[in-house]
């Protein structure tokens, strides 16, 4: 009896030990072939305390002679942070800092309530929320299962809605300097007031509908082949919002280009003042020139890449184009909000109580650039 009961308990020891060496060759075959994302830090201790073996307490059940790799407690293996995924995140952190501080001081100030603000408060808004839009894309790709269609699909209908805003929110800018230039006679009036919040409520409806259409079904997650550079936008949207945007550089240059022709033909009108006109018109014609070609820098190249390539492209080359689009939302706020002359003396009053001498203290108007 004693004998039997000695060679079960061999059996049983040698069964434990054929367990254990099967599991270390399964692990090591999955570690050796591709396509099983481990990482070599997490790397499988079947002697490690944490690892439950399912094996049978009878030495005669033979029926379970492969062990559980599943451990008892549950590591979460966090993967290489990527440094593009970092400058987005940072970049997105700068965007909101300084949208958020736009928006405090068009809200807090009554003074600044004229059209133009209100486009510049709508312009702030898109980019806070594309920044913040970068943000939560950072914390959903490494702190929350990025698996989840739900978070996928927030994610992208954030951006989408956001940065589509922006862009049509600086069309929006460029429409209302023309036409303060070429309506200069009626341009401060009720019906401009009106036509303004009806651009920016139909600026939003827009976006937000766009932003949607991945979350109604046009999307690529049971497609994979069908994917953008952005998943989970298809080729097609993708295509089709950059031929958009196309149209919308395009008529933004022939708005700034009319801009330039009424400034000139004012400044020729003028002949007082035709030194002083010249130089400021000048001036303005540079500025405006350096407001387009930053613009076209930061979103051209993301436009012409979101025709050409597919999700098959090497994904370095499509962070290379989508940096610098963000880096326009950084821009704006400098180029439309800290530069007017009313928001800066905000800015002083709010910090120190008091502004510069030198600043000046003309009421700026939408056709100044």
């Amino acid at each position: 009896m004693m004998d039997r009961t000695e060679r079960g308990s061999n059996i049983f020891s040698l069964r434990r030990l054929l367990a254990m060496i099967l599991s270390l060759a399964a692990v090591a075959a999955m570690s050796s072939g591709g396509g099983s994302g481990l990482n070599s830090s997490s790397s499988f201790d079947p002697f490690d305390s944490s690892t439950s073996w399912s094996l049978a307490e009878d030495p005669g059940n033979s029926s379970s002679l492969t062990p559980d790799l599943q451990p008892a407690t549950t590591a979460v293996a966090f993967s290489e942070v990527n440094p593009w995924d970092v400058a987005l995140c940072v970049t997105g952190t700068l965007i909101s800092c300084e949208n958020a501080l736009v928006i405090a001081v068009l809200f807090y100030t009554p003074t600044l309530r004229a059209p133009m603000f209100v486009l510049i408060g709508s312009l702030a808004a898109a980019d806070l929320l594309a920044g913040l839009g970068l943000i939560l894309n950072f914390v959903f790709t490494y702190l929350v299962d990025a698996s989840v269609e739900f978070v996928t699909l927030l994610s992208v209908a954030l951006l989408i809605s956001a940065f589509s805003a922006s862009v049509l929110n600086i069309l929006a800018i460029t429409v209302d300097r023309y036409l303060s230039l070429y309506n200069a006679l009626t341009y401060h009036t009720e019906r401009t007031v009106t036509f303004t919040y009806v651009m920016v409520v139909l600026i939003w409806a827009l976006c937000l509908t766009l932003g949607l259409l991945p979350a109604l079904g046009w999307n690529c997650l049971r497609d994979e082949s069908a994917c953008s550079i952005c998943r989970p936008v298809t080729k097609a949207n993708a295509v089709a919002l950059a031929v958009a945007f196309l149209l919308v550089f395009a008529l933004m240059m022939q708005l700034y280009l009319q801009i330039c022709r009424i400034a000139f033909r004012h400044a020729q009108q003028i002949a007082v003042q035709h030194q002083f006109i010249a130089m400021s018109t000048t001036k303005g014609v540079s500025t405006l020139s350096a407001i387009l070609c930053a613009f076209g820098a930061c979103w051209l190249p993301f436009a012409m890449y979101s025709i050409v390539a597919d999700s098959s492209y090497p994904a370095i080359y499509t962070y290379a184009a989508v940096l610098p689009a963000t880096c326009c939302s950084v821009i704006n706020p400098i180029v439309y909000a800290f530069r007017n002359p009313d928001i800066q003396k905000s800015l002083w009053m709010a910090c120190c109580g008091c502004f510069p001498s030198n600043l000046s203290l003309r009421p700026r108007t939408s056709s100044d650039v």
